[in-house]
């Protein structure tokens, strides 16, 4: 039980490693000296709150917060986990790990994405949110912990992350810099769903964030809940789901008393439950230095980082606000392994570490030590076409030019020249015969990683996804910047998920890599750069949705999320369109039914999908349609402040 619990901690946190006294566990315990404390909150309930001061006495250090739901007491008894990094302990901050309200060794309830309260809450004695609580808690410490220089820095990856953010906002006066990496925004187009549609490989999630503990514990409280799932593990998740049938089968056999869940089944659409948990519109007048972290590989929390990073610019003229996403999935920029390696592709040694020592160290050093200059750049990109670091004084770059692709006939693609708008492609989506969202087998695990950079020819062969490429580069293109997915739709049915990915092709002569087992043949291969699903009765609204008519054409515009690759001489770009992506996504029925949540087997359908040659896929710079959030414009759900 004590190794699946480690095991499901680490999927949980990405960014936690073993716990063994190694060499920097020894360092930590030489260095610093450790103090547990109760901080009380301005409505009575105290946070645990695990505090490392340095041994030396000498000089005043800055505070450096994790405020977290993935137990604070875990990093007592000097344990240490990479997490911060060795290059700040060696540097020497207060570290200060918290508890945050509701779970393990605190008090209150726990809330996911809690509210915050609009306005300057802060002279508020009795209402709470997590902004508060990051305020009372900066406050409390400031006064009571001796040798400390008045500055206050926050960092976290994942929820951490969002714990940051959210303190960011009506932010004590000592609260200097922070960094949010990988952050949560918002739960519906985060994490638990992208774009209204459910990741159904979250399921096992709802078992750490949709139960109460009943007391002060330094131990999981939900381990039975997880075990209904993790008990007996399938080896073939798209098996597994399938023979499982409609969500309202997770009700009914894994969540039926689990409050999270059970909220999302009554919270089908971007109602109000949804748009007061969002953290972006909150994101405003911020005034002290921001560096958001994100992955581009990361298949849990992408939306968050990039659309927190545009808010802050957006909103806060007054904050040093800077961008660093790497070639990375979910946190792992914490940790280095050496080589950097996402699935089977390469991207050079010792990534990590130079993001650790040369980015984020100084960010920290210069705003809560005042020690070196400020000379980070505004964007610290990483290129995963050409495998190396760009930096941007803006992102998304100007100088990079923006490219339309057009579908053709037999399959072409074209590049800023419309090809025929009349053309109509068609493919019959089968719930029942779901495409697969990646080409390996995959056991039931939570958000699986891989499948951010695989080899999509698996797809590229079925008859139910359309798949358009380019001639031969005769130069090396660059794209940076969102992308924006502009389909013209018609159907038999009355509703569809709209799966579209943007894929670099290697040339047939391609060499293999080393690392890769023999079976990956890297000629041909198919490497996904960036993708993602749209529930297309959101079209208009994603608060209210509606059906499709039959084959009416349709609109359905959306995002992908931001890139920067480079495709070079002698690839091609590819571009898929879909609308079933299994078990990663849950499936639609097609049949348009008030809520998913309960859908029976019998509205799964079968549904002809036509594509108009009028639609393109917009690569670069900043779209029309797709400002942060808090910005949308109205036909895409403006958010409820």
């Amino acid at each position: 039980m004590k190794i699946r619990f480690l095991l499901v901690l680490f999927i949980f946190t990405g960014a936690l490693a073993s716990h063994a006294q190694n060499a920097d566990s020894l360092y930590f315990r030489q260095h610093y000296d450790l103090k547990e404390y109760r901080i009380p909150m301005r409505d009575g309930a105290e946070l645990f709150t695990a505090v490392y001061t340095p041994k030396d006495k000498s000089k005043d250090y800055p505070i450096l917060l994790n405020r977290t739901c993935y137990n604070a007491s875990q990093y007592s008894n000097f344990n240490y986990s990479s997490y911060p990094s060795r290059y700040l302990i060696e540097d020497g901050y207060i570290l200060a790990f918290q508890d945050v309200r509701g779970r393990y060794m605190s008090d209150g309830e726990f809330d996911n994405m809690r509210p915050n309260i609009p306005g300057n809450n802060r002279r508020n004695k009795k209402d709470i949110d997590e902004s508060s609580d990051t305020y009372d808690t900066i406050d409390w410490m400031i006064k009571k912990i001796k040798g400390n220089n008045g500055r206050v820095g926050m960092y976290g990856i994942s929820y951490p992350g969002h714990y940051t953010a959210a303190g960011m906002i009506d932010a004590h006066p000592a609260l200097k810099a922070s960094s949010p990496q990988a952050p949560i925004a918002d739960f519906f187009f985060d994490d638990f769903h992208h774009q209204g549609a459910y990741l159904e490989s979250y399921t096992a999630a709802f078992a750490v964030f949709g139960y109460q503990k009943d007391s002060l514990t330094r131990d999981p409280w939900y381990m039975d809940k997880l075990m209904r799932l993790y008990g007996n593990p399938a080896a073939d998740a798209y098996d597994f789901y399938l023979k499982l049938g409609p969500l309202k089968n997770i009700t009914k056999n894994y969540h039926h008393d689990n409050f999270f869940w059970n909220q999302i089944v009554e919270h089908p659409n971007y109602d109000e439950f949804w748009q007061k948990r969002n953290i972006l519109p909150h994101l405003k007048d911020i005034d002290h230095a921001v560096m958001t972290v994100g992955g581009w590989f990361d298949a849990e929390d992408l939306y968050g980082p990039l659309n927190i990073y545009k808010t802050v610019e957006a909103t806060s003229s007054k904050a040093k606000n800077s961008i660093v996403m790497g070639p990375w999935d979910h946190g792992g920029w914490a940790r280095e392994k050496g080589k950097t390696v996402h699935n089977h592709i390469y991207f050079g040694d010792s990534i990590s570490s130079f993001y650790l020592k040369n980015i984020e160290r100084k960010f920290f050093a210069h705003h809560l030590k005042e020690d070196g200059p400020d000379t980070l750049p505004e964007a610290y990109m990483f290129d995963t076409g050409a495998k190396k670091w760009e930096t941007f004084d803006t992102w998304p770059p100007k100088e990079i030019e923006p490219i339309s692709l057009y579908f053709g006939e037999n399959g072409q693609l074209s590049i800023n020249e419309p090809i025929d708008k009349k053309a109509v492609f068609e493919y019959t989506s089968d719930p029942k015969k779901p495409v697969p969202y990646t080409s390996q087998i995959e056991g039931l695990t939570f958000t699986p990683r891989r499948y951010m950079s695989d080899d999509q020819r698996q797809a590229s062969r079925r008859p139910d996804v359309l798949t358009f490429e380019t001639d031969v580069l005769e130069d090396d293109r660059v794209l940076a910047g969102e992308i924006m997915a502009k389909l013209k739709v018609a159907m038999t049915g009355t509703d569809a998920d709209f799966i579209v990915k943007l894929i670099d092709v290697y040339p047939n002569d391609h060499e293999n890599y080393e690392h890769n087992p023999d079976n990956i043949i890297m000629g041909g291969y198919q490497q996904l750069v960036r993708a993602e699903v749209f529930r297309g009765r959101f079209r208009n609204s994603f608060e209210n949705p509606e059906p499709f008519v039959p084959g009416e054409p349709s609109d359905v515009n959306f995002r992908l999320q931001d890139i920067l690759h480079t495709f070079k001489k002698g690839h091609r770009i590819m571009i898929q369109v879909h609308s079933t992506w299994f078990p990663y996504i849950d499936r639609n029925p097609q049949k348009y039914v008030d809520n998913i949540y309960k859908a029976n087997e019998d509205d799964f359908i079968k549904s002809t999908i036509k594509v108009f040659g009028s639609s393109s896929i917009e690569v670069g710079g900043t779209q029309d349609c797709c400002a942060p959030e808090p910005f949308r414009t109205a036909n895409e759900n403006p958010i409820k402040d």
